[in-house]
């Protein structure tokens, strides 16, 4: 099954990051603004929160299987719909589609692992799921923009198509029922089971880390396209073949996550992991105001600070699951969904602020960097638990 759960989490970072290249094109084809051609990535991440939202309680209640198969079906109808769109409207509308079903993988894939494993090792378990995973999506990007440059940016979407239906086949073939029995969540609703982790200061603590560094990251995917393209006049294959460097990162940041998780603990892990985003990220903002405006002024930092998110945003997604084990579904669910709102508000935000220069995206992205740092230290801290 772990083959399985590694192509369910890749489900929404290669549906997401494949889809990238295709901006640009996007925007030139149905003729519209930046601002406008941004909707079909920010009302995606939106989607993404609030199914992110719903499935934790869902699966919480009713077990991991049937909702899994529910999201993914999602995901086949989003992805013909928008193969198919013959405006901008309606890409925005089938892109919700896509991305509310796609991130039903990403949810329920972490919460089986919680399922099966205590705190430490569930850490462990998810940060080599995720260094797994990220191959997919480290290669996705440059799949996206050679089918761009050479086929047509709707080639993109036949792709997702035909993953999401492999997917669908295959959960519906193999995937097994791992919600334990004696689950005390199970009749706890989406709002007392959010409030009930809402009140822990230590949920908080893990969250917001998550969030912020998670929207850091955002900021990075909503600019560096229009980057790479639009101002600095490269190609859809170079940016794609420059992300490989930081999901290489990533994927490096989350091995050595999972080899130093028992012996360092995730306390230490988090705090060292959003201390080198954030010091990577304001090494990227010197670089860039200084009017250094090459593809490894963004990417060469960048790539670091990717190295950082990996140390840190698998422990305390772990820890948050881990609060209340009861709620495990739901922890997932409120914290992914955190994430994803924060995500699509500075994505947004990001690409109605282009004006023709990188300062919008080294901007929020130096922003989100130190509140993940200081939202989980100081919550952590007024939890009480200052040491593992």
């Amino acid at each position: 099954m772990l083959f399985l759960l590694v192509a369910l989490t890749a489900a929404a970072p290669v549906s997401l990051q494949i889809f990238l290249p295709t901006l640009p094109a996007i925007q030139q084809h149905y003729a519209v603004s930046t601002g406008v051609a941004q909707y079909t990535l920010t009302a995606s991440i939106l989607a993404n929160a609030f199914a992110m939202l719903a499935y934790g309680p869902l699966a919480d209640r009713f077990g991991r299987r049937p909702v899994l198969i529910g999201g993914l079906a999602l995901f086949v109808a989003g992805s013909v719909f928008a193969m198919l769109a013959p405006s901008i409207h309606t890409m925005v509308i089938a892109r919700v589609f896509q991305a509310g079903g796609s991130v039903s993988g990403m949810v329920l894939a972490r919460t089986i692992l919680r399922d099966l494993f205590d705190t430490d090792r569930a850490a462990r378990a998810i940060a080599y799921l995720t260094m797994a995973m990220v191959v997919a999506p480290m290669i996705a990007p440059t799949i996206g923009a050679v089918l761009v440059d050479t086929i047509g940016w709707r080639s993109v979407f036949v792709a997702l198509a035909l993953f999401a239906a492999v997917l669908f086949a295959w959960t519906l073939g193999q995937l097994v029922e791992t919600r334990p029995h004696d689950v005390g969540g199970v009749g706890i609703g989406l709002v007392e089971g959010a409030i009930r982790l809402l009140r822990r200061p230590l949920f908080l603590s893990y969250s917001l880390q998550n969030a912020f560094a998670i929207a850091t990251f955002f900021s990075f995917l909503a600019g560096a396209p229009y980057y790479m393209v639009n101002i600095l006049g490269r190609s859809a294959t170079e940016y794609g073949l420059y992300f490989i460097l930081v999901s290489g990162s990533y994927m490096f940041g989350n091995f050595l996550s999972a080899r130093l998780v028992r012996r360092v603990g995730i306390h230490r892990l988090v705090t060292l992991g959003s201390t080198v985003t954030l010091v990577s990220i304001l090494a990227c903002l010197v670089w860039l105001t200084a009017g250094s405006w090459t593809p490894l002024a963004l990417f060469a930092p960048m790539s670091v600070a990717a190295l950082g998110n990996g140390l840190s945003i698998p422990n305390a997604m772990a820890g948050a699951m881990s609060v209340d084990r009861s709620l495990a579904g739901t922890a997932s669910g409120v914290s992914g969904f955190m994430q994803m709102l924060l995500a699509a508000i500075v994505s947004q935000l990001v690409g109605e602020l282009q004006n023709g220069t990188p300062y919008a995206m080294i901007g929020f992205m130096s922003a989100c960097a130190t509140l993940s740092l200081a939202g989980y230290l100081l919550h952590r801290l007024r939890a009480g638990h200052r040491y593992d």
